[in-house]
């Protein structure tokens, strides 16, 4: 038989043999530590919450206010709504600030919002109620300066720990030649809302003094959607049958709306409230409209933190 002598075999460097080593460590250490993220990594489903938000034009105290207040604050309370989205609320001498009136009568919290300075004998502005104490409130001055319209903000935490609805209301210019002045406006909108918002839960509600189609709105609309609109497919053919201002007063026109992030909500319902008279005496000049949303559940990625 024959025989093959043994090949001989070259003795690893220490220095590789180290490098080697070395790297098997590392890599088990990488291994360990993803193996503990993932141990310690949970994906939590944030439960769905609905709100309803109601906005209403209150006409200041326009025609018999005492007969029109009992009416509206009567509404109110059979609709619970969330939150309340005011536009025209006056305080003067002789009458108490309209929102903080309601407010108090509701049980609501409020925020009043006014370009008028807090001392003066007349305010007038907008006011967001809400049923719960918001985590924060804002106001915004809206462009240009000179319309003397604002804008408020507030955040609310209505249920789900992980949920932040971010909620605006706004009264735009009212002269129908004032396309272009709404348009600077919306634009003075969306940067407060792009400065204040924490997500996608963000509702826009309030008097906008255009339709919710026309060009001055398109940058509003191109990224929220109409409530009303959307639960109604004819709403812009038959402005007759869904207007927003009362026929006993004004033109038909649909002109108050509520506007929401399709993201973060599914449109439950949106229906014209506050409509009709009592003995000659109607609400407002407007009628209102209630909206409610229902939020997408979101996937929430938690890490534990090290011990």
């Amino acid at each position: 038989m024959r025989t093959f002598p043994s090949a001989a075999i070259a003795p690893i460097p220490r220095s590789f043999a180290s490098a080697f080593a070395a790297a098997l460590l590392l890599a088990g250490i990488a291994a360990s530590s993803q193996a503990l993220a993932t141990e310690n990594t949970a994906r939590i489903e944030t439960r769905a919450t609905t709100v309803t938000v109601l906005s209403f034009n209150l006409w200041h105290d326009k025609g018999d206010w005492p007969k029109r207040r009992a009416m509206i604050l009567a509404e109110i309370k059979h609709l619970k709504p969330d939150v309340i989205a005011l536009q025209e609320v006056l305080q003067r001498d002789g009458l108490r600030n309209q929102a903080e009136d309601f407010a108090a009568a509701l049980g609501y919290r409020v925020q009043f919002v006014s370009v008028d300075p807090p001392g003066a004998a007349r305010r007038y502005g907008n006011a967001l109620l809400t049923r719960k104490r918001p985590e924060t409130r804002e106001m915004r001055k809206l462009e240009p300066l000179d319309d003397y319209r604002t804008a408020a903000h507030a955040r609310l935490r209505p249920g789900p720990p992980r949920t932040r609805i971010d909620v605006y209301a706004t009264h735009l210019h009212n002269d129908q030649a004032g396309g272009a002045i709404r348009a600077t406006q919306v634009s003075s909108l969306l940067d407060f809302i792009d400065t204040t918002a924490q997500g996608s839960y963000v509702i826009v509600a309030g008097d906008f003094n255009s339709a919710a189609d026309s060009p001055e709105l398109q940058a509003l609309a191109a990224r929220y959607r109409d409530a009303y609109g959307n639960a109604h497919p004819d709403a812009s053919r038959n402005v007759t049958a869904h207007t927003t201002l009362n026929p006993a007063y004004l033109p038909a026109q649909r002109i108050d709306h509520v506007f929401y992030d399709p993201i973060g909500f599914e449109l439950v319902e949106a229906r014209v409230v506050l409509k009709q008279s009592r003995e000659g005496v109607w609400p407002s000049d407007h009628f209102g409209l209630l909206v409610k949303l229902r939020t997408r559940p979101k996937l929430v990625t938690l890490r534990a933190s090290p011990n």
